[in-house]
């Protein structure tokens, strides 16, 4: 099989992860129940008259992805792929809210146009004049998951060479009510959150987009090797050992070879209880966790998957992101574990390039 290599990531989320040095400044967010991405000056990549016209994920995505290829010194692609949750929400509403304020009458078709989940990818092929394959996923927490599965297969089938692949996904205010009224998203009175011994379900909010680039070869830039991906829909709490195991075992190692594991912890006191079993099959490795630093939202997982890009390549881990104690001199594997409410789960095995 076709070892698939990171060559390029880039991040926009609730950190300055556009930075250089954003993993001595990582600042965890706890005391708000929604916590918004940190936007570039967007002037600098997009036309003024292209920019009125975007929503937010659309713009957050055209500069993450720009950055991940810049870093990989990739101009032409085999394929785009995006992975998002929500899709392009915020035209979603204003098409709604036209639709309720005109009573169904002389709409124009902008936001609906600009309102589907493709989009994105779409404006991304635009921008870059791609002709190539182009797919979006929208398969809620696993949205990013399934696009890297999809990527590999292709490089390992000889399809493609270079593939960006990327996650994301932005806030509404309407939506961020409703998540409100239904307990998705924590009360104010059970805030600050103890991410790691909650005893109150929901969670705090976030946004954001990454974007990798997967390329069959290695380069100087090559952040991690993606070896693996496993997903599962459903799993009980009693299941989540076995899962994990069995995706080892099948990748011929042990939870003995897995130097750092990153839990998605969100602070959700019923759900979390999958992390706390996973925990306990990684006595002897560094055990971490990100969601205080992002927030949770559907694509989340593509900041862990940054942040374990540059744990791989800079062999340090950020002490904010650290559960226990433990460092190994070398950090060859980390396994990614993620959910979202107990549903869609996945592991991502990277392993050092």
């Amino acid at each position: 099989m076709i070892p698939v290599y990171i060559n390029g990531a880039a991040c926009i989320s609730v950190q300055d992860t556009l930075s250089e040095n954003f993993s001595q400044n990582l600042s965890p967010e706890n005391s708000a129940q929604v916590v918004k991405a940190i936007e570039p000056n967007y002037k600098e990549f997009i036309p003024p008259a292209l920019i009125r016209r975007m929503s937010k994920t659309v713009k957050m995505s055209s500069v993450a992805s720009h950055y991940a290829l810049q870093e990989a010194g990739i101009e032409n692609l085999d394929a785009i792929i995006v992975g998002t949750g929500m899709g392009c929400s915020q035209d979603s509403e204003k098409f709604l809210k036209n639709v309720i304020d005109n009573k169904e009458e002389f709409l124009t078709p902008t936001f609906f146009i600009q309102s589907t989940h493709n989009t994105v990818a779409g404006q991304i092929a635009l921008g870059l004049q791609c002709h190539a394959y182009n797919f979006t996923y929208v398969n809620t927490s696993s949205s990013l998951e399934f696009s890297f599965l999809d990527a590999k297969l292709q490089i390992n089938d000889g399809e493609a060479e270079n593939i960006l692949v990327g996650s994301t996904d932005e806030q509404t205010e309407r939506t961020m009510e409703l998540y409100k009224l239904n307990k998705t998203i924590k009360k104010e009175e059970n805030l600050p959150v103890d991410y790691l011994n909650s005893t109150t379900d929901g969670v705090i909010w976030g946004e954001g987009s990454s974007f990798f680039v997967l390329g069959k070869d290695k380069t100087e830039n090559s952040y991690a090797q993606l070896t693996d991906i496993q997903i599962r829909s459903r799993l009980n709490p009693d299941e989540a050992q076995s899962f994990i195991e069995g995706f080892l075992a099948k990748n011929k190692i042990t939870n003995h070879d897995i130097d750092a594991i990153i839990l998605g912890f969100s602070g959700d006191a019923t759900s979390d209880v999958y992390y706390r079993k996973a925990m306990d099959l990684f006595q002897n490795s560094a055990l971490l966790y990100y969601k205080h630093l992002s927030g949770e939202f559907n694509t989340a997982s593509g900041f862990s998957t940054f942040m374990a890009c540059h744990i791989l390549k800079n062999q340090e881990i950020p002490e904010v992101m650290m559960i226990n104690s433990l460092k190994k001199e070398e950090i060859k594997n980390i396994l990614l574990y993620n959910h979202l409410g107990g549903n869609d789960h996945s592991l991502v095995l990277l392993e050092k390039a």
